[in-house]
Formats: structure tokens, sequence, C-alpha cells
């Protein structure tokens, strides 16, 4: 990976036109969408038709083809603006499921795949989490036998973002069973064929209108041209994608932090307690002092990291770093936050509670805030 100097003027035009489709786009429906648990089908290709879908996939294959600066700018400002769901589901979408195109795919797969992923016209999904498995990919139970010039696929997979509106979904399986971890393939399921079905949109605590499901293969064939990449390797194509998963995610927390960060401010400024006005009581100027400080710290290390990505050198230890320190700042910034709207900031009518609820899966998803503290133990201390 190359990396591409940065034409600070261009990326800040991006910035606008991002803030513009989102105002026209978003902003009208996300109260509606949230309340519904769900957004519509319609939207992918709305996005996709405003140029917000997968902007740094290649040109011959549908997309812009600018830096990966671009995409992770993209939901991070979403994230900023309160669309932590919506954030998510475009992050699995553009930063996960179509690098791992770009990345393993081959020339036919690239071109059956992205040109529709980047118009919305294809909703992309990536299923590794199963009910009984968690983080552990080595356990995974789903299977897929070859069978002539197919495979089969049978198994199940939770908490599944983007999995009801999915038209391909990347399939983590057991090609050999006994052979563990080395035993995991990855195939470009396409989610018309038989056997495959998606269970109920799991009703979540936050990111509500967010896209998350059960999945299940009952007997599925899928061509031998579904395989991505090499039989037994995809466990090594999960831990080469990750960093950049994970990256993402902590950025995410950094721009939501943001968002909650400056609504705290204005009614700070706005709200009177006591006399005064709420900004001017000392325990409200340390509180925004720390989290301030809390807040620009990550950033300065997730812009650190995105740069490190760019360039081909981002680890996976790092990247776990990033993601850990800064969903857990994420976290501490909206309860901060909260804590200083009072009892207003308990009711939905103010966002800082849904800054609140929707931070909590961000040190979850993507491997909990345990499993990378054990990643970067590892990378100092050894196994």
């Amino acid at each position: 990976m190359n990396a591409a100097v940065i034409d600070q003027e261009e990326l800040e035009l991006f910035r606008e036109m991002v803030l513009r489709a989102l105002e026209r786009e978003v902003a009208p429906y996300y109260e509606q969408w949230e309340k519904d648990e769900i957004t519509p089908r319609e939207l992918w290709r709305t996005l996709g038709e405003a140029g917000l879908l997968c902007v740094d996939a290649p040109e011959a294959h549908g997309g812009c083809g600018v830096p990966f600066e671009y995409s992770v700018m993209l939901v991070t400002e979403m994230a900023r603006l309160g669309y932590g769901a919506l954030a998510t589901n475009v992050m699995v979408h553009s930063d996960i499921v179509a690098p791992y195109v770009a990345h393993l795919g081959n020339d036919e797969q690239k071109d059956r795949w992205l040109p529709g992923m980047v118009s919305g016209d294809v909703v992309g999904a990536i299923a590794m989490t199963e009910p009984g498995a968690g983080s552990d990919l080595a356990a995974l139970r789903t299977t897929a036998v070859l069978d002539g010039d197919e495979y089969v696929i049978n198994g199940s997979k939770t908490f599944i973002t983007n999995g009801q509106h999915a038209d391909m979904v990347i399939v983590a399986a057991k090609t050999d069973p006994a052979a563990g971890a080395k035993g995991v393939s990855l195939f470009l399921v396409d989610t018309t064929l038989p056997g495959y079905a998606k269970g109920r949109n799991l009703e979540k605590i936050g990111q509500h209108s967010g896209d998350t499901s059960e999945l299940f293969f009952e007997n599925m064939r899928v061509p031998k041209s579904a395989l991505l990449g090499e039989e037994g390797k995809g466990f090594v194509y999960l831990m080469q994608e990750l960093p950049r998963e994970r990256l993402v995610i902590g950025a995410i927390g950094v721009g939501a932090a943001r968002g909650s960060l400056d609504m705290t401010i204005q009614y700070a400024d706005e709200r009177t307690l006591f006399g005064q006005k709420l900004k001017e009581l000392q325990n409200t100027r340390f509180r925004i002092a720390e989290m301030e400080t809390d807040y620009r710290v990550n950033k300065a290390f997730v812009d650190q990291c995105i740069a490190e990505y760019s360039r081909g050198e981002l680890d996976a230890a790092t990247a776990s770093m990033a993601k850990y320190t800064s969903t857990e700042m994420q976290c501490r910034v909206a309860d901060g936050c909260l804590q200083l709207f009072g009892g207003y900031g308990y009711t939905t009518e103010y966002p800082i509670s849904r800054a609140f609820i929707d931070a909590r899966v961000q040190r979850i998803y993507g491997g909990t805030s345990e499993v990378m503290k054990e990643v970067i133990a590892r990378s100092v201390l050894g196994r």
C-alpha cells in the first residue's frame, strides 16, 4: 500500500459535500428510522448516488480511488453528527467488506461485487460471529464442505451488521474442521441463493436504526468461485484486514466524542444553575477540561494510526490500541457529558442520551476491549 499525498483543501471540500448530503438525505429522517429500528433499503442507493459509499474503492470497479482518509472521515462525520447506527452500517459496508473484496478477490469477484457496492445496489455484510463462538474465530461451527463444483454451507451467525439488507455476505466457515484456525475459509455468498435465511433484526439498547441480524445457512450451495482467496487461509485474511476495521471503529469513537462535547459545551453556555451559567461553575469547567484533553490525546493517536495505515505500516497491536483507547474514551466522554445535562440528559429529548447508549457497543464489536488488551499484551510480553 502506497501512501498518497493528501490535498487538505480537496479533503475539506469532500467533507463539506458529505455534510450537505447528510443534511439533505439523513437529518430529516433519522429520528423516524430510530423509532422504526431499521433504515429503509432505498437509503443505500441514495447514499451511493450521493457518492458516500466505498469512496476509496478502485476507479476500475466504480469507486473514486481516493485515499483511505476520505473514507474514514466520512463515517467519522456521521458519528459526530449523532448518526451512530448509520456510521456502523456504512463502516461495515465500505471499510470492511469492500476492502476484503478489493484486496483478496480475483478480477471476476471484483467486477461482480464492487460496482454494486459503490452504487448501493449491493449491500455488504461480513459474518464471523456465531452464537457459541463470539470472538473465538477458531471455534467456528459453520462448515463449508466441497461437493463437486460447489461448497455446501451449514451453520448460523449472529450480531451481523447489515444482515437484513445484505445482498452479499462474506461468510467465515470451516472447510477443515479438524484444523482449528487453519481450517477457516472465506466465501462471498450471494444471499439470493436457496438455503440462505435471515432471522429477526435484533433489538438493541442503542444504535436502534442499525441493521443487526441473525443469519442461517441450511445446505446452502455456493459455487467454487465464491471462495475468497485460498482455502484454509481465512484466519490469516481476517488478521490481515482487522487492523483497518479496528482503526475505523476507533475513529468513529473519536468523532462521536467530538459530537458529545460540542453539544455539551453549547448546553453549558445556555443553561443557568444557581444564578450562573453552567459553564461558569468550576465542576463544569474541570470536567470539560478533562474530557477535551481526553478527546484530543486520542484523536492525535488515531490520526497517527491513520497515517500509518495509509503508509502500509499499521500493525495489529497498534490498531488494537487505537480501538481500545478511543472507544473507552468515547464512553467516558458520553457519560461525563450526560452527567452535565443532569436529568435532561436521561431523556430522549436531548441527543446526548443517544450518544451515551450508542457508544456502549463500540467496546464490544470488532473485538472487545478485553480482546484488544490481550492482543496488545502479546505484542509486548509474548503469549
